[in-house]
Protein backbone atom coordinates (compact mmCIF):
# COMPACT_ATOMS: atom_id res chain seq x y z
CA UNK A 1 0.00 0.00 0.00
CA UNK A 2 3.20 2.28 0.96
CA UNK A 3 4.40 1.42 -2.53
CA UNK A 4 1.77 2.33 -4.25
CA UNK A 5 0.95 5.79 -2.35
CA UNK A 6 4.47 6.92 -2.69
CA UNK A 7 4.03 5.97 -6.63
CA UNK A 8 4.18 9.00 -8.68
CA UNK A 9 3.32 6.96 -11.60
CA UNK A 10 0.67 5.24 -10.03
CA UNK A 11 -0.83 7.49 -7.47
CA UNK A 12 0.43 11.63 -7.67
CA UNK A 13 -0.04 12.20 -11.36
CA UNK A 14 -3.30 10.34 -11.70
CA UNK A 15 -4.09 12.03 -8.65
CA UNK A 16 -4.19 15.22 -10.44
CA UNK A 17 -5.46 14.24 -13.23
CA UNK A 18 -8.36 13.39 -11.95
CA UNK A 19 -8.41 16.85 -9.90
CA UNK A 20 -7.96 18.87 -12.53
CA UNK A 21 -10.14 17.39 -14.83
CA UNK A 22 -13.07 17.07 -12.23
CA UNK A 23 -12.29 21.52 -11.73
CA UNK A 24 -12.05 21.95 -15.56
CA UNK A 25 -15.35 19.96 -16.07
CA UNK A 26 -17.79 20.95 -13.36
CA UNK A 27 -17.49 24.81 -13.82
CA UNK A 28 -20.86 24.34 -15.45
CA UNK A 29 -22.42 22.34 -12.71
CA UNK A 30 -21.08 24.88 -10.40
CA UNK A 31 -23.15 27.44 -12.21
CA UNK A 32 -26.16 25.20 -12.38
CA UNK A 33 -26.38 25.07 -8.75
CA UNK A 34 -26.39 28.98 -8.32
CA UNK A 35 -28.76 29.29 -10.98
CA UNK A 36 -31.32 26.70 -8.84
CA UNK A 37 -30.67 28.76 -5.88
CA UNK A 38 -30.82 32.25 -6.78
CA UNK A 39 -34.72 32.79 -6.35
CA UNK A 40 -34.40 31.77 -2.47
CA UNK A 41 -34.23 33.31 0.48
CA UNK A 42 -30.53 33.64 1.39
CA UNK A 43 -30.82 31.12 4.47
CA UNK A 44 -32.32 28.55 2.31
CA UNK A 45 -29.81 28.95 -0.37
CA UNK A 46 -27.27 27.44 1.70
CA UNK A 47 -29.28 24.97 2.41
CA UNK A 48 -30.02 24.01 -1.33
CA UNK A 49 -26.14 24.60 -2.23
CA UNK A 50 -25.23 22.09 0.62
CA UNK A 51 -27.64 19.46 0.09
CA UNK A 52 -27.82 19.56 -3.65
CA UNK A 53 -24.23 19.46 -3.99
CA UNK A 54 -23.67 16.81 -1.64
CA UNK A 55 -26.36 14.61 -3.08
CA UNK A 56 -24.94 15.27 -6.83
CA UNK A 57 -21.49 14.34 -5.21
CA UNK A 58 -22.72 10.57 -3.76
CA UNK A 59 -24.81 10.24 -7.31
CA UNK A 60 -21.28 11.20 -9.14
CA UNK A 61 -19.11 8.65 -6.71
CA UNK A 62 -22.13 6.10 -7.73
CA UNK A 63 -22.13 6.87 -11.29
CA UNK A 64 -17.82 6.84 -11.70
CA UNK A 65 -18.02 3.69 -10.14
CA UNK A 66 -20.01 2.23 -12.36
CA UNK A 67 -17.75 3.62 -15.58
CA UNK A 68 -14.39 2.39 -13.70
CA UNK A 69 -15.86 -0.75 -14.00
CA UNK A 70 -17.81 -0.81 -17.32
CA UNK A 71 -14.34 0.27 -18.73
CA UNK A 72 -12.79 -2.99 -17.73
CA UNK A 73 -15.15 -4.16 -20.98
CA UNK A 74 -13.47 -5.00 -24.37
CA UNK A 75 -14.46 -1.65 -26.51
CA UNK A 76 -15.44 0.61 -24.33
CA UNK A 77 -12.40 2.32 -23.67
CA UNK A 78 -12.16 2.91 -27.00
CA UNK A 79 -15.71 4.19 -26.76
CA UNK A 80 -14.78 6.34 -24.02
CA UNK A 81 -11.63 7.57 -25.23
CA UNK A 82 -13.86 8.91 -28.54
CA UNK A 83 -16.36 10.89 -26.30
CA UNK A 84 -13.10 12.38 -24.43
CA UNK A 85 -12.02 13.37 -27.62
CA UNK A 86 -15.35 14.64 -28.28
CA UNK A 87 -15.33 16.79 -25.09
CA UNK A 88 -12.28 18.42 -25.27
CA UNK A 89 -12.69 19.65 -28.75
CA UNK A 90 -16.13 21.05 -27.34
CA UNK A 91 -14.73 22.43 -24.89
CA UNK A 92 -11.80 24.21 -26.81
CA UNK A 93 -14.10 25.07 -29.76
CA UNK A 94 -17.06 27.48 -28.38
CA UNK A 95 -18.53 28.50 -24.61
CA UNK A 96 -21.72 26.62 -24.14
CA UNK A 97 -23.44 29.84 -22.82
CA UNK A 98 -25.78 29.99 -20.04
CA UNK A 99 -27.47 26.95 -18.94
CA UNK A 100 -31.10 26.49 -19.41
CA UNK A 101 -32.11 26.32 -16.07
CA UNK A 102 -34.89 27.41 -13.75
CA UNK A 103 -34.44 29.28 -10.84
CA UNK A 104 -37.12 28.26 -8.03
CA UNK A 105 -38.60 29.52 -5.10
CA UNK A 106 -38.91 26.02 -3.25
CA UNK A 107 -36.04 24.73 -1.09
CA UNK A 108 -37.08 20.95 -2.71
CA UNK A 109 -37.47 22.00 -6.14
CA UNK A 110 -34.13 23.64 -6.34
CA UNK A 111 -32.44 20.41 -4.89
CA UNK A 112 -34.54 17.93 -7.67
CA UNK A 113 -33.24 21.05 -9.93
CA UNK A 114 -29.74 20.51 -9.21
CA UNK A 115 -29.80 16.70 -9.35
CA UNK A 116 -31.19 16.76 -12.49
CA UNK A 117 -29.09 19.17 -14.42
CA UNK A 118 -26.04 17.73 -12.50
CA UNK A 119 -27.08 13.73 -13.68
CA UNK A 120 -27.30 15.44 -17.21
CA UNK A 121 -24.18 17.30 -17.31
CA UNK A 122 -22.29 14.74 -15.51
CA UNK A 123 -21.34 12.26 -18.43
CA UNK A 124 -17.93 14.14 -19.36
CA UNK A 125 -16.94 14.43 -15.69
CA UNK A 126 -17.60 10.62 -14.86
CA UNK A 127 -15.62 9.42 -18.15
CA UNK A 128 -12.87 11.59 -17.86
CA UNK A 129 -12.25 10.67 -14.16
CA UNK A 130 -12.81 7.05 -14.70
CA UNK A 131 -10.19 7.38 -17.25
CA UNK A 132 -7.77 8.70 -15.38
CA UNK A 133 -8.55 6.20 -12.20
CA UNK A 134 -7.14 3.76 -14.61
CA UNK A 135 -9.52 1.23 -12.29
CA UNK A 136 -8.57 2.52 -9.31
CA UNK A 137 -11.31 2.91 -6.83
CA UNK A 138 -9.02 4.23 -4.09
CA UNK A 139 -7.71 6.48 -6.28
CA UNK A 140 -11.43 7.94 -7.52
CA UNK A 141 -12.62 8.00 -4.46
CA UNK A 142 -9.82 10.24 -2.73
CA UNK A 143 -8.95 12.16 -6.28
CA UNK A 144 -13.32 12.97 -5.97
CA UNK A 145 -13.08 13.66 -2.18
CA UNK A 146 -9.97 15.99 -2.94
CA UNK A 147 -11.66 17.72 -5.95
CA UNK A 148 -15.31 18.61 -5.79
CA UNK A 149 -15.46 20.34 -2.74
CA UNK A 150 -12.98 22.70 -4.57
CA UNK A 151 -15.01 22.27 -7.34
CA UNK A 152 -17.90 23.62 -4.78
CA UNK A 153 -16.19 25.97 -3.20
CA UNK A 154 -14.36 27.60 -5.32
CA UNK A 155 -16.21 27.59 -8.60
CA UNK A 156 -16.96 31.60 -8.61
CA UNK A 157 -13.21 32.00 -8.59
CA UNK A 158 -12.31 29.34 -11.02
CA UNK A 159 -14.85 30.60 -13.80
CA UNK A 160 -12.77 33.91 -13.13
CA UNK A 161 -9.85 32.51 -13.64
CA UNK A 162 -11.16 30.73 -16.51
CA UNK A 163 -12.43 33.92 -17.99
CA UNK A 164 -9.24 36.09 -17.37
CA UNK A 165 -6.80 33.42 -18.20
CA UNK A 166 -8.28 31.06 -20.90
CA UNK A 167 -5.08 29.36 -21.19
CA UNK A 168 -6.42 27.15 -18.37
CA UNK A 169 -9.36 26.00 -20.58
CA UNK A 170 -6.37 24.72 -23.38
CA UNK A 171 -4.44 22.88 -20.60
CA UNK A 172 -7.85 21.43 -19.43
CA UNK A 173 -8.76 20.05 -23.17
CA UNK A 174 -5.25 18.81 -23.93
CA UNK A 175 -5.24 17.12 -20.89
CA UNK A 176 -8.89 15.35 -21.39
CA UNK A 177 -7.21 14.41 -25.27
CA UNK A 178 -4.27 13.22 -23.37
CA UNK A 179 -5.99 10.73 -21.49
CA UNK A 180 -8.18 10.17 -23.73
CA UNK A 181 -5.20 8.80 -25.95
CA UNK A 182 -3.71 6.72 -23.25
CA UNK A 183 -7.02 5.14 -22.39
CA UNK A 184 -7.29 3.91 -26.67
CA UNK A 185 -4.65 1.89 -26.46
CA UNK A 186 -5.02 -0.37 -22.72
CA UNK A 187 -8.55 -0.92 -24.50
CA UNK A 188 -8.86 -5.35 -23.80
CA UNK A 189 -10.21 -5.45 -27.54
CA UNK A 190 -6.42 -4.64 -28.97
CA UNK A 191 -3.84 -4.28 -25.94
CA UNK A 192 -2.72 -7.43 -27.27
CA UNK A 193 -2.06 -6.49 -30.64
CA UNK A 194 -0.57 -3.38 -29.22
CA UNK A 195 1.62 -5.26 -27.34
CA UNK A 196 2.40 -7.48 -29.88
CA UNK A 197 2.67 -4.79 -32.26
CA UNK A 198 4.51 -2.24 -30.93
CA UNK A 199 8.51 -2.47 -28.96
CA UNK A 200 7.81 -2.63 -25.60
CA UNK A 201 10.06 0.66 -24.29
CA UNK A 202 9.42 2.30 -21.17
CA UNK A 203 9.88 6.04 -20.94
CA UNK A 204 12.87 6.24 -17.44
CA UNK A 205 11.72 9.35 -15.86
CA UNK A 206 7.60 8.70 -16.21
CA UNK A 207 8.19 4.80 -15.98
CA UNK A 208 5.61 4.75 -18.92
CA UNK A 209 5.19 2.38 -21.68
CA UNK A 210 6.30 4.74 -24.72
CA UNK A 211 2.93 3.82 -26.99
CA UNK A 212 1.18 4.99 -24.37
CA UNK A 213 3.14 8.51 -23.69
CA UNK A 214 2.48 8.59 -28.04
CA UNK A 215 -0.76 7.87 -28.01
CA UNK A 216 -1.63 10.45 -25.16
CA UNK A 217 0.16 13.16 -26.96
CA UNK A 218 -1.71 11.99 -30.34
CA UNK A 219 -4.50 12.96 -28.28
CA UNK A 220 -3.93 15.96 -26.61
CA UNK A 221 -2.81 17.54 -30.48
CA UNK A 222 -5.89 16.30 -32.10
CA UNK A 223 -8.16 18.15 -28.81
CA UNK A 224 -6.16 21.03 -29.71
CA UNK A 225 -5.87 21.25 -33.00
CA UNK A 226 -9.39 20.38 -33.93
CA UNK A 227 -10.49 22.40 -31.15
CA UNK A 228 -8.77 25.58 -32.54
CA UNK A 229 -10.11 25.18 -35.80
CA UNK A 230 -13.43 24.57 -35.08
CA UNK A 231 -13.61 27.64 -32.54
CA UNK A 232 -12.40 29.94 -35.42
CA UNK A 233 -14.63 28.49 -37.94
CA UNK A 234 -17.68 29.23 -35.41
CA UNK A 235 -16.29 33.10 -34.45
CA UNK A 236 -16.30 33.24 -38.31
CA UNK A 237 -19.92 31.97 -38.48
CA UNK A 238 -21.19 34.08 -35.84
CA UNK A 239 -18.80 37.12 -37.38
CA UNK A 240 -20.99 36.95 -40.20
CA UNK A 241 -24.48 36.62 -38.39
CA UNK A 242 -24.22 39.37 -36.59
CA UNK A 243 -22.92 41.51 -39.60
CA UNK A 244 -25.65 40.99 -41.39
CA UNK A 245 -28.61 43.92 -41.19
CA UNK A 246 -31.58 43.02 -39.63
CA UNK A 247 -34.39 41.64 -42.09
Amino acid sequence: MMDFLLSPQQFWIPLLNIILINIVLSGDNAVVIALAARSLPPHQQKMAVAWGAGAAIALRIVLTLFAVALLTLPYLKLIGAALLIWIGIQLLSADDGDENIESSDNLMTAIKTILIADLVMSLDNVIGVAAAAKGSVPLLIIGLAISIPLVIFGATMMLKLMERFPVIITIGAALIGFVAGEMAVTDPAIIGWVDATVPMVNVPVLNKPMHELLAGIAGAAIVFLAGKILAKKNAAVAETVSGKPDA
